[in-house]
Formats: structure tokens, sequence, C-alpha cells
């Protein structure tokens, strides 16, 4: 309550992204994720900054709680007891509703921020993004095919802005190389892999987007040099664990 009544007193711009680094720095990242969803109120369009503010705050809120999820899921399904199976199905059903509420408010910033006249690496960022917690809520509702179906639907749709997206010469505006281009084929890959399960389609996605990557890597810019080298290594790994006998329950995902 006391942070609410902090995060209420922002006025500007350059307070929101005050609060929010530090916020992030303290590790505070409900606190983060409610003023990044307050700027997006007012600022309609953000800044590469702010997206990336955006994008890290929610990733940590709903990735402690895809973590609980998973944990109880596991000791619901190995309960000895009958007392300790309806604890573990409360506990899940009341993370599930975080986890809902959280994407659903993501996804609704993320049609405002869409709605707006996006450059290609921003309606692709933000696809992606809408892609991603479509994802997750298709994780925990497994009878519901409507999280599934939108993740796909975004996801392509944000392959083909990434891919086909040109400046007035022609030249390709997110090359195999960029990083956003990447972390989508990584995590549409893992899409493909872990709610699909079809690792034929995981493997050729995250092996094409690689292959592609290697060609192109004489051209690489040195600003995005870490972050597409580290994509890239995660798409190998996966694909090595893809392809091997080990069984692969949760790919690596792309890091915003």
């Amino acid at each position: 309550m006391a942070a609410d009544k902090l995060i209420d007193k922002l006025k500007t711009f350059d307070d929101f992204v005050t609060f929010a680094k530090l916020a992030e720095q303290a590790e505070r990242y409900d606190d983060m994720a409610k003023a990044m969803a307050k700027l997006t109120e007012t600022e309609k369009k953000l800044s590469p900054e702010c997206r990336n503010l955006f994008s890290v705050a929610y990733k940590n809120v709903v990735g402690a709680r895809r973590s609980s999820w998973r944990v109880i899921h596991m000791i619901e399904n190995k309960a000895e007891t009958e007392a300790r199976k309806k604890l573990s199905v409360e506990m899940r059903e009341r993370v599930e509703k975080e986890l809902n509420t959280t994407c659903v408010e993501v996804l609704n910033k993320l049609e405002i921020l869409l709605g707006g006249q996006c450059a290609a690496e921003e309606e692709v960022f933000y696809l992606k993004m809408k892609g991603d917690y479509c994802r997750y809520m298709a994780e925990y509702q497994t009878s519901n095919e409507d999280p599934r179906n939108e993740a796909k639907d975004a996801y392509e749709k944000a392959m083909t802005v990434a891919k086909e997206s040109k400046d007035k010469d022609g030249v390709a505006l997110m090359s195999p190389t960029h990083p956003n281009r990447l972390g989508l084929a990584l995590n549409y890959s893992v899409f493909y892999y872990e709610i699909l399960n079809d690792p034929d389609k995981a493997c050729n996605l995250a092996k094409q987007a690689f292959d592609d990557a290697i060609s192109e890597l004489d051209h690489l810019k040195p600003e995005e040099c870490k972050d597409s080298t580290l994509i890239m290594q995660l798409l190998r790994d996966n694909l090595t664990l893809w392809t091997s006998d080990t069984s692969a329950e949760n790919g690596g995902d792309a890091q915003d």
C-alpha cells in the first residue's frame, strides 16, 4: 500500500523512469511493473529504454509466479495424502489467478501500444511480448485453446514483420542477427516445443534462425554483439537439448 501511494505521487516521465530503475536495482519488480503500467497509460509510445524497463518488470513478476506454479504442480502430482493434495490444488489455483491477472494486464497494455504507429522494431518487440504472455497463459490453461492460438498468431505476425520490413532503399530493417529477431525465433521455437509439442517444428525454427545469423555474422553491429551472441548460444543449447535423448521439459527463453 505504501508503495502504491509513492507511485501515485509520480508525475513526470523522468519520475517514472527513475523509480522503475530504482525498483529494478532493489529487485522490487511488482513496484517496477506498477510504475511502468502507469507510464504506458500516459505515454502511449515508449522509447527503447522504456520498452525494456516495461518488459523486464513484468518478465520478473510473471517469472517468479511461473516458477512457483511449476513447483506446486509437481508437489500436487506427488502428494501422498488427500489433505496435502487439496492444499496444493488451492495454492496452485491462487497462483494461477495471480498469473492470469498479470498476463491480462500486460496484454491490455500491449494492445494500447500496438494501437499507435509503430516502427518495425517496436511492432516486433510488442508482438513477441504478446506471444510470450499468451504462451505463459497456455502453460496453465491447458484446456483452453485461445491462449495458444493467440500466441501462435502473434509470433507468426512478428516473424513476418521482422523478415519483410525494409527501409526506403530496400535494405532489411531487422537483419538475421538483430537481437529482437533472434529473441523472437528463440521464444517461438520454445512455444512449438513446450506448448504445441512439435519438436520438429521447434528445431527447424531454431536451426533456421541460428544458421541465418551465422551467415550474417560479418555484418553484426558492435552494439548488438553481446545480446545477439547470447541468444544464438541459447538457440544452439536448445537444439542440442531437443535433439538429444535427455528429457527437455523447459527450453531456454529469451531474456529481455
